[in-house]
Parts: C-alpha cells; structure tokens; sequence
C-alpha cells in the first residue's frame, strides 16, 4: 500500500541546510537547552524526569527533521 505523503526518495537523502535553516536549527537547540536546564534543576531525579528528557531530544530531533524536510512529509 502506497503512502502518497511519505516519498522514501525524498525522506531518505540528504537535505543541504540553508543559512536560514542552520539559523531554525540553532533557535531550536538553544530553546532546548534552555528548556532542559529547567529540567534537569526543578525535576526531581527519577524516571519521570529521564523520560521529560528524553521527550524533549526526541521532539527537538523531530523539530529539525520538519525544517529539513520542508515540511513534506505529513
């Protein structure tokens, strides 16, 4: 079954980063960072705190792939 939004051709090369993206990478790292210090020092140490962690590496990553795909991918 074919999935029209998702081109494993497209997905699945590389992407060169404009400077206008290295810039949306950088403003979505340094958000993270920022968001992680307030973590790693109001959290208490535990599984929710590694898993609040952990979410929010997955969601900066995912955050970049938007920007590097163009927002092709649905």
């Amino acid at each position: 079954m074919a999935t029209p939004d998702f081109d494993p051709e497209y997905v699945f090369s590389h992407h060169h980063a404009t400077p206008e993206k290295l810039k949306t990478y950088e403003l979505i790292h340094e958000s993270a960072k920022q968001f992680a210090k307030v973590v790693l020092e109001r959290v208490p140490d535990g599984s929710d705190r590694t898993t609040a962690l952990r979410l929010l590496r997955e969601a900066s990553m995912m955050a970049c792939a938007g920007v590097s795909l163009d927002g092709r991918l649905k």
